[in-house]
């Protein structure tokens, strides 16, 4: 029996220092300081909803005693129960078996190097299996230097950008590890990150990220793990063939060159990987349309959006950039909603190939940057797409993607628009009081012309309701920077729900760009579960 008690609902004011914690804890159990042997938090969150008044810190967290069992039967216990759900905790552990060296004939590849193939790498290696895995992009550090060069000069690099290279897309993020699945992984997610030098507090934060700055460094302490463990990294190799016999895989293909033989290969590969999907459509991998969202960036002040939220108490440091989640319903349209909230953030380029424009948003760790953005997303689905071609949702992407390229002047600069002229449907001729983020630059525009019009009612129709929300929202100063259309995938590799392997056995589809993930904490276990199949066939 556990002697660990979990406490929900605890609060402190924005004024109180976190150490009194301790105090609330032995007032709520009616024991002394030295009946509790250890306590930790377990969730921090804040509550703004009397911000004109006070804003507090609620926390939920696990306390070790000498006889919880016993102690769950005081009275003082009993009277606050129910109100902060004083329960017994057992916690599960995440167990990693060893397979034999000798049983696993042909070493798995992982294909990939976003958070899905990440953790499945990490997974095999510490199994055992010595995972090889290929990036088609580069190095952390190499991928860096060719996304400055982007920023710059509007020179892209197509196989080294914001979506392509270590990391995944997530690299170049505010790294949001906000998720709404219960998964025991999780634990061992959180851990990996904070081992590889990702702050602690992401272990208890209601919102955690780690940030773009942080995750560089993260990742690649991750890969040094994988490799110490046996495993291989290979970057700069992109998968363009698989060799497949009687319907089992036997080996891929690399870089159109080489030949890598394996039985286990986990397919990693990002929602950007367009001429992947295509590969595997005419090597008849079985997949099939998915909806996805598309929609602009909206950038603010962070001042503004700070103010909003937290009223007179916007200035306090313990409570960082402010953050906010939006929906607006409609009965005539279609519903719209905010997506990867970027407090103290920028406005990215996420392109990864020649004639088409993305944006994304990205936050560096102490979020302090003069703007806040997120996404408004609307979506699309095959009622939208031209026919039933599994490739039909990837192409319609597509298509808006080049339509936003022509818009901005040929240049991957942005089309943009200013909220007040996207109400009043006229183009922009300049802007105001909020200084676009985007590099390389922006071009003024109406954002009509690179979206369809059931995207573009619907946003125009939301901005309003958002205002009420937060007063400011629709301010006509604030600006539009289109557009966004890679926030999942646009199709599913299609799966068996137990083997988790395709219609070819041995490939196993993973993570978001499969179709089964939308985030990097979901893709992550995800990987996870795909590589527990494999080392499951080995034991």
């Amino acid at each position: 029996m556990s002697n660990t008690i979990r406490i929900d609902e605890l609060t402190l004011n924005i004024e109180q220092p976190e150490t009194h914690l301790h105090h609330v804890i032995m007032e709520l159990l009616g024991i002394g300081a030295d009946d509790i042997k250890e306590y930790k938090i377990i969730k921090k969150a804040i509550d703004s909803r009397k911000k004109r008044e006070m804003i507090y810190f609620r926390y939920s967290v696990e306390v070790t005693v000498e006889d919880a069992k016993k102690l769950l039967c005081t009275p003082p216990v009993k009277k606050n129960m129910k109100r902060h759900r004083i329960r017994i905790v057992e916690h599960e552990a995440y167990d990693i078996p060893s397979v034999e060296k000798t049983i696993i004939e042909k070493r798995p590849i992982v294909v990939g190097n976003g958070p899905s193939g990440l953790f499945a790498a990490l997974y095999l290696a510490k199994a055992g299996a010595k995972p090889l895995v290929i990036e088609r992009g580069k190095d952390v550090d190499a991928r860096i230097e060719d996304v400055n060069h982007f920023e710059k000069t509007g020179e892209l690099h197509p196989e080294s950008n914001i979506q392509f290279g270590e990391g995944g897309a997530g690299t170049f993020s505010d790294g949001k590890l906000y998720t709404v699945i219960n998964n025991p992984r999780l634990q061992f997610v959180f851990e990996s990150f904070v081992n590889a030098g990702a702050p602690e507090h992401i272990m208890w934060d209601a919102k955690p990220h780690i940030g773009t700055d942080n995750l560089r460094k993260v990742v690649k302490e991750m890969r040094k793990e994988i490799i110490a463990l046996g495993g291989e990294v290979r970057f700069e190799t992109c998968l363009t063939d698989i060799v497949v016999e009687e319907g089992q895989l036997k080996g891929i293909v690399v870089n159109k060159e080489e030949t890598i033989e394996t039985n286990d290969l986990v397919l990693a590969i990002g929602y950007s990987a367009r001429d992947t999907y295509t590969m595997l459509y005419e090597r008849g991998i079985e997949m099939a349309q998915r909806g996805f969202s598309m929609g602009v960036r909206i950038e603010h002040t962070a001042e503004m959006i700070n103010k909003a939220q937290y009223d007179k108490f916007h200035t306090q440091k313990k409570l960082g950039a402010a953050t906010y989640k939006l929906v607006a319903h409609s009965d005539e349209l279609r519903s719209v909603y905010s997506f990867c909230m970027c407090p103290g953030g920028y406005v990215v380029p996420a392109a990864s190939e020649a004639g088409c424009l993305v944006t994304n948003g990205m936050s560096e760790y102490k979020q302090d940057g003069n703007n806040s953005n997120s996404a408004l997303l609307v979506n699309v689905g095959p009622e939208d797409f031209e026919n039933d071609h599994p490739l039909a949702g990837m192409r319609f992407q597509k298509e808006w993607e080049e339509k936003a390229f022509a818009l901005g002047g040929f240049e991957f600069k942005a089309p943009a628009q200013l909220v007040g002229d996207f109400l009043a449907k006229r183009p922009s001729t300049h802007t105001r009081s909020v200084t676009p983020s985007y590099k390389p630059g922006v071009t003024l525009t109406e954002l009509d012309k690179c979206l369809p019009k059931v995207v573009a009612e619907s946003i125009r129709a939301a901005l309003p309701v958002f205002h009420k929300k937060i007063v400011g929202f629709a301010h006509k100063d604030a600006v539009l920077t289109g557009i966004e259309t890679r926030s999942s995938s646009p199709l599913r590799l299609v799966r068996d729900k137990v083997s988790l392997e395709s219609n070819i056995a041995g490939l196993y589809p993973a993570g978001e760009g499969a179709g089964y993930a939308g985030g990097i904490v979901s893709s992550a276990v995800d990987g996870l579960k795909v590589a527990e199949v494999i080392v499951d066939k080995y034991l």
